[in-house]
């Protein structure tokens, strides 16, 4: 790749350049809040600034996409859950990749193949290709001016420096144990030397690897067109014989028919049934949808991919075997989140069952597209599984299920008067409102008031920065503050 820069194109790197600092500074101060959608918002007001004369592709996934992406950015400032907050650390810069690749190709690129995956990795390459022939070309450009004599000099010192740090690492550390006041004189270095601190050092690193991150794979999504062929699909490359799809189909039916003409009660009964606890019932019931997401929706998903079926009696069969294998797998989700539902009402809501919920009703919706698309043919499944995935996950972030949890606990305390203050307290700051909630209607509940003076304290000592600004943790911090014990 012949790297030439332009104006526009060193201009572009001192942006980025900005652009690699303030990443520095939202993601490596403190804890992520506010500097997230803040960064999101500078980061993507550059993107847009060097696209500005080239229109993009695939703007309908391309939308939802940036929409997901500005959702999930927000959730950094609205909430405080850790487990979406470690979640997105890395799931946000795959999105942010995936949009930027996606909209600035091709018009005539499907998406959906596995290819677009290797076009992603492709262009990361090609990234860092971009840089290192950039940083060598600089090499060029030194030599201009300056005679082929002086510029070996030059080299050479250089190389020698870097030959003698090594050597002078080992050297100082042997004269500084052998005598103290030597010590004391290196000792004093660094304070010569304040700004180039180690932690300097690292930052400033940070910084330029952020910058050249950013400059590589823009430069070259803007300068490196894609070249798309037709090219062999994997379902033409796989063909699976349908005689020995019906054959495993028939067999798989028989057992999970049987299973549920037998158990049918035990499934809807709504009571428990031999000696099972409640955790055990449960338990059982969340292998179970493993199970059916596993076993069902893969086995469903490889027959609809690559059997090849011939038009007749023989598709048909094979449709109304998959329809019964997907029927019956509704039949176990349902009996598992009834399980769960029950689990919910002896002990309690927590965050993970909640979420476990949430995806039952999410894998119900994948089974109904799925009975749908075996009989109209023409459904893509990754089309709908990719963004039903990505809405499902984008609405889980935003709807802030630590709050619906501290809302059914409250509820259940309202009502049985039974609350768990310790599993509230390492919730999150929305675990903490309803502590305070709960201790000004019951102020003596055990080791409730040492649970909030311990979290008052911890606020007043923690150190505050306008990056980790997050309105659920400043509105617990006001309310702490409030309570005088």
């Amino acid at each position: 790749m012949d790297v030439k820069m332009g104006k526009n194109d060193w201009v572009f790197f001192i942006i980025c350049l900005a652009v690699g600092v303030l990443a520095e500074e939202a993601f490596f101060r403190g804890q992520i809040g506010i500097s997230y959608p803040i960064f999101i918002t500078v980061f993507y007001s550059m993107f847009f600034w060097r696209f500005r004369r080239i229109s993009f592709s695939h703007q309908r996934l391309g939308s939802l996409l940036l929409i997901c992406i500005w959702v999930l950015a927000f959730g950094y400032f609205l909430y405080d859950n850790m487990v979406f907050y470690t979640l997105n650390i890395i799931g946000l810069p795959v999105l942010v990749v995936f949009h930027l690749v996606l909209v600035t190709s091709p018009k005539n690129l499907i998406w959906s193949r596995p290819v677009f995956l290797y076009i992603i990795i492709i262009r990361l390459f090609e990234s860092v290709k971009y840089n290192f022939q950039w940083l060598l070309s600089g090499r060029e450009f030194m030599k201009k001016g300056i005679s082929e004599k002086k510029y070996n000099i030059w080299k050479k010192v250089l190389i020698g420096i870097g030959l003698s740090v090594p050597l002078l690492f080992l050297v100082l550390n042997l004269l500084v144990s052998a005598d103290r006041q030597f010590e004391r004189i290196i000792g004093r270095l660094p304070e010569l030397f304040n700004i180039f601190n180690a932690e300097n050092i690292f930052r400033i690193i940070i910084c330029i690897f952020y910058a050249l991150v950013f400059f590589g794979l823009i430069q070259v999504l803007l300068k490196k067109k894609l070249q798309i062929t037709n090219s062999t699909s994997v379902n033409s490359l796989i063909n699976l014989d349908s005689i020995i799809a019906m054959t495993v189909l028939v067999l798989v039916n028989a057992v999970y028919l049987l299973f549920v003409a037998v158990q049918f009660k035990y499934f809807f009964g709504g009571s428990l049934q031999g000696s099972y606890t409640y955790a055990e019932y449960a338990r059982r019931g969340f292998f179970e949808l493993l199970a059916v997401t596993i076993i069902n929706l893969t086995i469903t998903v490889i027959v609809l991919s690559f059997v090849k079926q011939t038009p007749g009696t023989g598709k048909k069969f094979i449709q109304s075997l998959l329809s019964v294998l997907v029927l019956c797998s509704g039949v176990l989700l349902s009996s598992a989140f009834m399980r769960m539902l029950m689990y919910e009402e002896a002990y309690g809501f927590t965050f993970t069952r909640v979420l476990v919920h949430s995806f039952m009703i999410f894998l119900f919706v994948i089974f109904l597209y799925t009975l749908v698309r075996i009989w109209m043919v023409n459904l893509s499944l990754f089309h709908f599984y990719f963004i039903s995935a990505l809405v499902y996950y984008t609405s889980i972030n935003i709807i802030n299920l630590d709050n619906i949890v501290v809302k059914e606990n409250l509820k259940r305390y309202e009502e049985i008067d039974k609350i768990d203050v310790f599993y509230l307290s390492s919730l999150s700051d929305t675990g903490t409102l309803a502590l305070i909630d709960l201790y000004k209607k019951n102020p003596e509940w055990h080791g409730l008031r040492d649970l909030l003076k311990e979290k008052q304290a911890f606020y007043k000592n923690e150190e505050r920065k306008w990056q980790s600004f997050n309105l659920t943790r400043e509105r617990s911090y006001q309310e702490l503050r409030k309570l005088k014990f």
